[in-house]
């Protein structure tokens, strides 16, 4: 049998160039595919596990639901009896807090708000702080405008804040002056608060005695 031989061939310079570009080419396509197969992979992955997930997460959010509205349902009652019991009523309350008799459990109920009033503000603010501005006759009196000048002061949104009102109420309380308590009080009456959202805060005290509270969200839990 007669011997095949096979003979090199020898490439120029040109075609071996031509032949390495081939070759690279060829294996940026393979790692190009590579990343795109990875991506779809990690795609079909997080489309998994959101499936699996979100029902999961959908029956927990209904659970804190039905169990919130059941708590707040059956201490609407206990609500009605502390104001028969205790003989006044807070409308401006927007909180209430029930401790156990061997204070160890409490809970705290409440609504978050956003301070608002209505129009007839205005004519209080008026009202006191021309009462106020007539009163700086001194540096004592000046003072005192200031720092009343400062209550009526608005927020960033323009909204007069609540807890300065109260503030507003003492100062004209412990002043005795009419006009100054009326344009409180027209103030106090302006105020229709806006509410947000319903809360409900359990606590318990643990075995060192201090408050511990009951995670009851996604962040605290």
């Amino acid at each position: 049998m007669e011997e095949q031989t096979t003979e090199a061939v020898a490439m120029t310079a040109e075609e071996k160039a031509q032949f390495e570009a081939f070759k690279e080419e060829q294996a940026r396509k393979v790692r190009a595919q590579k990343r795109k197969d990875n991506r779809e992979a990690y795609a079909q992955i997080v489309d998994e596990q959101i499936a699996d997930a979100l029902p999961l997460l959908m029956e927990l959010s209904q659970h804190i639901s039905n169990a919130k509205n059941k708590v707040l349902g059956d201490f609407r009652q206990v609500l009605e009896m502390k104001e028969m019991v205790m003989e006044q009523t807070h409308p401006g309350q927007f909180s209430h807090t029930f401790t156990n008799s061997d204070s160890t459990k409490r809970l705290i109920l409440g609504v978050n708000t956003i301070d608002a009033y209505r129009d007839t503000v205005e004519d209080g603010i008026e009202m006191v702080r021309k009462f106020i501005e007539s009163m700086a006759k001194d540096d004592n009196s000046r003072a005192l405008v200031n720092a009343v000048m400062r209550l009526l002061s608005r927020d960033q949104k323009g909204t007069l804040k609540a807890s300065r009102v109260l503030q507003l109420r003492k100062m004209a309380d412990e002043s005795g002056d009419e006009t100054f308590q009326e344009g409180v009080r027209i103030i106090e009456e302006s105020y229709q608060p806006t509410v947000t959202k319903t809360y409900i805060r359990a606590e318990y005290k643990n075995e060192n005695g201090a408050w511990q509270n009951v995670p009851l969200s996604m962040t605290d839990a």
